[in-house]
């Protein structure tokens, strides 16, 4: 299983990993996956794809599932009911309602949905301070 990881002190907030993720999913408005620390300082936070994903746990609809064989924790925006449960309920405060249309929830998915690969934020990060390790 492999988790996106930030190293902070290589960090030198140049949102380029912001920009390629809006680029990745095509997204027609400025909708990135990625979340902002709490302090305001730009430093990006990802969907960490837990172990015991809380927002699978609490989803009603079955939106947010698990693959077990992966790690990666996905969302189904044509079955979310738009409760937000998933989003109360994840402890790293990293998944969002999309501002724009306030009905889907906006969260990492490795770029699974595209036809990169590759998750473009570790790809295209000038500084490397954001890696793609494999996680025990």
């Amino acid at each position: 299983m492999k988790r996106i990881k930030i190293d902070r002190k290589k960090c030198i907030g140049c949102l380029t990993c912001t920009t390629s993720c809006i680029v990745a999913h095509n997204s027609e408005e400025t909708r990135s996956r990625i979340t902002v620390d709490s302090k305001g300082v730009y430093a990006p936070i990802f969907c960490r794809h837990c172990d015991k994903p809380e927002c699978v746990y609490t989803c009603m609809s079955g939106a947010m599932s698990k693959d077990n064989e992966t790690g990666l924790v996905s969302y189904d925006k044509n079955r979310c009911a738009s409760c937000y449960m998933c989003v109360m309920a994840c402890p790293y405060g990293v998944l969002k309602a999309d501002a724009r249309t306030s009905k889907e929830i906006m969260k990492c998915d490795m770029c699974s949905s595209t036809s990169a690969g590759t998750p473009q934020c570790v790809a295209k990060c000038p500084m490397a301070a954001i890696t793609l390790q494999e996680v025990l």
